[in-house]
């Protein structure tokens, strides 16, 4: 106990000290101020997780149709917003895409970026919606493993983002998984529109390749920065490389599983199902594309799905 007590009081005071560096612009900011409110948002998102399918276990699954068209092209400017604001503000002023250190003056540029990281942070909160339709609409396969991490994790490591590093060579991968979102989203809201749209979304393939790059290109890009000692924080680098290969075996494993795995032939339904229903849906860095072309907007076959 006396270890316990020791090693609490220790991470007290270890961030404790670790605010006297955080960026003083950021504090007054909503959500900032405090890791508090973050974790709780988060904390009751995996509440909704364990509570939400056992709640729609005996009820009929909403279809909620207006409501994805509606969030999902809502992400879409959200994140094309995002996306041009790191692309002007750091163009405006005169970022280097291979080292770019953090300015932590209040020159309108770098608080452009600033802001700009902000709604990626909150962008990242907004997405636990993904989980909450897939849940209400009873697609509770689309909850796997990768869906919960890439939600959870995103949400809470960019609170830290923000806190310590809100500017800098942060603006570059962020740019990147917004300008993918903005691709991502729009896919999701032409396909809450029916067969009618769905017949012509051929390139979600396309999509998983895209993320898949993307995990590379920010492990080459932290790497480079180490290895030529740039002054931005090395602690974000190696977090950003540490994260980006648990993406880069999650993904392996889906896209080896949706693309690659031949399915066996069975002569029962039931193991078709499991053969074929391999699914890694994460609405964000990755919100995968394993999911059918009626999931953003079809009924379900069996029962009267529930309307908005």
């Amino acid at each position: 106990m006396e270890a316990v007590t020791h090693w609490i009081n220790d991470t007290v005071d270890f961030y404790k000290w670790s605010l006297t560096i955080s960026d003083k612009r950021v504090e007054t900011w909503p959500l900032m101020s405090s890791p508090w409110p973050t974790l709780a948002i988060s904390q009751l998102y995996l509440i909704f997780l364990w509570a939400g399918p056992r709640y729609m276990q005996h009820r009929e699954p909403f279809q909620l149709r207006k409501t994805l068209i509606f969030y999902n092209f809502s992400m879409v400017l959200l994140n094309f917003y995002i996306c041009k604001e790191l692309f002007l503000g750091s163009r405006a002023a005169g970022y280097s895409y291979l080292c770019q250190p953090v300015n932590y003056s209040d020159d309108v540029n770098e608080l452009r970026i600033a802001s700009a990281l902000w709604w990626y942070y909150i962008s990242k909160g907004v997405e636990y919606l993904d989980t909450v339709f897939f849940i209400l609409r009873k697609k509770i396969n689309q909850v796997s493993f990768l869906h919960v991490y890439h939600h959870c994790t995103m949400f809470i490591l960019w609170w830290i983002g923000i806190k310590w590093v809100p500017g800098g060579q942060s603006f570059f991968g962020a740019g990147v998984n917004s300008g993918i979102h903005v691709l991502m989203y729009l896919y999701y809201g032409l396909a809450a529109f029916g067969p009618s749209i769905q017949k012509y979304l051929w390139w979600k393939k396309y999509l998983t390749i895209i993320q898949m790059i993307q995990f590379h290109v920010t492990i080459g890009h932290a790497a480079y920065s180490l290895y030529t000692g740039c002054p931005f924080p090395s602690w974000m680098q190696w977090a950003l490389i540490c994260y980006a290969v648990t993406f880069i075996i999650l993904f392996g494993h889906f896209y080896y599983q949706t693309y690659l795995r031949k399915p066996r032939h069975t002569t029962t339904k039931a193991a078709k199902t499991v053969t074929n229903g391999v699914s890694a849906a994460t609405n964000g860095v990755g919100k995968t594309l394993d999911e059918s072309l009626e999931e953003n907007g079809k009924k379900h076959k069996k029962g009267r799905a529930k309307r908005d």
